[in-house]
């Protein structure tokens, strides 16, 4: 299953367009890479771009002398490695594409949402792989090199990215490349791709209307952004939501959204501006929306207060392996953030309301494998009870359904047809 009803392109294809021409393995000094190396030094000692016209200008000064065809493959090339992705362009640019990972030169890996392929595309060396983790930290403002091996930022497109130098990252530069899409995907094309079962979406949709707290969780690549875009999309135009995230990922098509993002501190140790900010600051701009891209720190105290204090219908995701887990890991947060357990219970049994648990198979599908409701336990803590729970069909009802469907149709109008 792919996440667009677009099909791929072939990404093992060279940039040059023919066979032969510009092959990145082609490394003696008279062949491809060695004629790139001179115009890449051409360039740099002239201070020129890349262009068609100063590329040429750079083989003649070699002796040598080019057709059109191969003249614009090189300056296509020395512009990709410039100011582009490299050899990885054409995978960002399948729109099918969620994820690129690079574990070596040969190995480079895409997840089309059917689970992780091994492609055709490859780097010179692993000295390429190091330069283009390095020149895309660059850009997006961050510092990569041995005394800072690792680094986890946003591109200017939106991109995430994660890279780790050798040798903490043993062998070769570890690269790893999420994208994210300009446009949301829609609820409807949700349920067609598989993830929401048939009829799953008027659950979802009385979810919004009835302004019930909730959060999405599951594992890594499990589909949580997505959804919680998805949803987003839902809420009335007459709202305003204020996103909270350490790296802007949500991408809700929606008239009025605010969109507040963390920042690392700089080089001297100044200037961190972390999530539990962000929210502290939310909580001031009148958000009838109030949402926290991935809770996993001290901001879980904060959004508990927010949504203790009439700031209804607060979403966000956190990571965790199931549903009933779901109480655990707030536990944690909250501890390590200083409220003590029987707090937390408290603020969280009236805080949140629903959890939607998504997972994804063997074959890399993602689905919503569960719906389950919160309640207290005899002893005042706070528990999941299953409602719903996936069905290839549609949701098949669980014993916790009948209080999930009383507090839908206590908040909507559609939740009294369900």
């Amino acid at each position: 299953m792919s996440w667009d009803p677009a099909t791929g392109t072939d990404c093992g294809a060279g940039l040059g367009g023919r066979t032969g021409s510009w092959d990145a393995h082609a490394d003696s000094p008279d062949g491809p890479t060695g004629l790139l190396d001179g115009v890449r030094q051409w360039l740099a000692e002239s201070g020129s771009e890349p262009t068609p016209a100063r590329v040429a200008q750079a083989l003649r000064e070699q002796g040598r002398v080019l057709g059109d065809a191969e003249v614009l493959g090189a300056a296509e090339r020395l512009r990709s490695e410039l100011v582009g992705s490299g050899p990885l362009e054409p995978l960002l640019a399948d729109p099918s594409v969620t994820d690129v990972l690079v574990s070596a030169p040969d190995r480079v890996w895409v997840d089309r949402g059917g689970g992780l392929e091994l492609t055709a595309v490859s780097f010179p060396d692993a000295a390429a792989v190091r330069r283009l983790a390095q020149r895309l930290a660059a850009v997006a403002g961050r510092r990569l090199d041995d005394a800072r091996p690792w680094v986890d930022a946003r591109l200017p497109d939106g991109t995430r990215l994660h890279a780790v130098l050798p040798p903490v990252a043993v062998g070769s530069t570890c690269l790893s490349l999420r994208v994210v899409r300009p446009r949301a995907f829609t609820l409807d094309e949700l349920v067609a791709a598989g993830t929401v079962p048939p009829g799953g979406d008027r659950v979802l949709r009385a979810l919004l209307d009835a302004r019930l707290s909730f959060l999405i969780s599951g594992g890594t690549g499990s589909g949580k952004t997505t959804l919680l875009s998805a949803l987003l999309g839902l809420v009335g135009p007459g709202e305003r939501i204020v996103l909270a995230e350490d790296s802007a990922e949500l991408r809700p098509d929606h008239p009025h959204v605010v969109r507040l993002e963390g920042r690392p501190a700089n080089q001297e140790g100044a200037g961190l501006v972390a999530l539990q900010d962000l929210v502290r600051q939310a909580l001031r701009m009148r958000p009838d929306r109030l949402v926290v891209g991935e809770v996993r720190g001290p901001e879980v105290v904060s959004l508990l207060a927010a949504l203790n204090t009439g700031h209804e219908g607060g979403c966000g995701t956190v990571h965790a392996n199931a549903a009933a887990q779901v109480p655990a890991r707030l536990e944690a947060l909250g501890t390590a953030a200083g409220l003590d357990r029987a707090a937390l219970h408290s603020q969280l049994a009236a805080a949140l309301s629903v959890v939607l648990h998504l997972v994804r198979d063997r074959a890399g599908r993602r689905r919503i494998a569960e719906v389950q409701v919160l309640e207290r336990d005899p002893s005042g803590l706070v528990v999941t009870v299953p409602a719903l729970r996936w069905g290839a069909e549609a949701f098949a009802y669980e014993r916790g359904w009948e209080r999930l469907r009383g507090l839908l149709r206590d908040g909507s109008e559609g939740g009294r047809g369900l």
